[in-house]
């Protein structure tokens, strides 16, 4: 979870433009990994669980990706 605060805290100084598209998109997918983890746990089963962590490894392709495009419009610095 400590991903998902930092990246609200690293995208809430994007332009304000951004609040609907990037941004919102950017907190989605840091919120997801952790939601699917934990949903994953509270399952039934170890199939159901790994089912979940592909999802939130999905999740966090995603966030990279759009970090990447934050990156390269020059929202964040490496």
């Amino acid at each position: 979870m400590q991903l998902t605060t930092e990246v609200d805290l690293l995208s809430a100084q994007f332009p304000k433009h951004e609040i609907y598209g990037l941004t919102s998109q950017i907190q989605r997918s840091a919120v997801s990994v952790p939601s699917n983890i934990a949903e994953g746990h509270g399952r039934n089963s170890n199939k159901e669980f790994h089912h979940f962590l592909g999802i939130a490894s999905g999740s966090l392709s995603e966030l990279e990706t759009q970090l990447i495009l934050a990156q390269q419009l020059g929202y964040l610095t490496k």
